[in-house]
């Protein structure tokens, strides 16, 4: 890290020195975030040495590593045995964790954009009222469209959300998940399943690959804090774009 006021180094400091009742550790993953959000840290750029970066920040090197470990968890970082902590090229998505699209990208320094396919009010289809436990004739939002980090294709997206949980069509912007919030329904929990799949011409098309290639398609039902379902979307990815990662427990 250079050494003047325009640094990260500089950036981080001044994140730890915040008055804060986090702990140590989360504060520093929180100014690491910072920092590769403003682009102070860049993609494939590769962080100082554990030990260097606690002598710099004049913090424990455990407090370090365990930051270290969160981001590395999270997809925000990648460790490399003999070359060290990278910041993350390749979308690494948390299957246990349930944010938005613009919420990763941002964490991982990347400008989310989404361009509209499609958006409509109707009524449930069959299959819709049955996954969303909706009645027949229950009004719906479908928001269709492609989502893209610094201007890269990377996920065509299709969303059924329950009409009553958004004041309206339009009340959807940037992100679906920072309306939902805005309306005080944003989804607490979630079911996701994910399957591999070969992209047929016109997912292909839009997502700027080829017919045949590998891709990945996300379905996730998303459920209220009182266990009414308010989302259900299908997404596909970019098969050399995303991996999504869960970690498992033996208890």
């Amino acid at each position: 890290m250079k050494h003047d006021q325009t640094t990260p180094l500089v950036h981080i400091r001044q994140h730890l020195n915040e008055t804060s009742n986090l702990p140590l550790y989360q504060r520093l993953q929180r100014a690491l975030r910072s920092a590769i959000e403003l682009h102070l840290l860049e993609p494939e750029d590769a962080l100082p040495a554990e030990r260097q970066l606690a002598a710099d920040l004049d913090i424990s090197r455990i407090t370090v590593r365990k930051a270290i470990d969160g981001l590395v968890e999270e997809g925000v970082l990648v460790r490399r045995p003999g070359s060290g902590n990278f910041i993350n090229t390749r979308i690494e998505k948390n299957f246990a964790k349930l944010t938005s699209f613009s919420e990763d990208m941002r964490a991982r320094g990347r400008v989310p954009r989404s361009v509209w396919l499609k958006r409509s009010e109707g009524t449930v289809t069959p299959d819709e009222a049955m996954r969303l436990r909706l009645s027949p004739g229950s009004k719906v939002y479908r928001f269709n469209r492609m989502r893209y980090a610094d201007e890269v294709p990377m996920c065509l997206e299709y969303a059924t959300i329950v009409a009553s949980c958004l004041p309206s069509l339009e009340a959807v912007d940037h992100s679906m998940y920072e309306a939902l919030e805005r309306s005080g329904n944003r989804p607490v929990r979630a079911l996701q399943r994910l399957s591999a799949l070969l992209l047929n011409a016109e997912q292909a098309k839009l997502l700027e690959a080829k017919e045949g290639d590998a891709g990945l398609a996300v379905e996730r039902l998303g459920f209220l804090r009182d266990g009414r379902a308010v989302e259900f979307c299908r997404s596909y990815f970019r098969g050399d774009m995303y991996d999504f990662v869960a970690e498992l427990n033996a208890s």
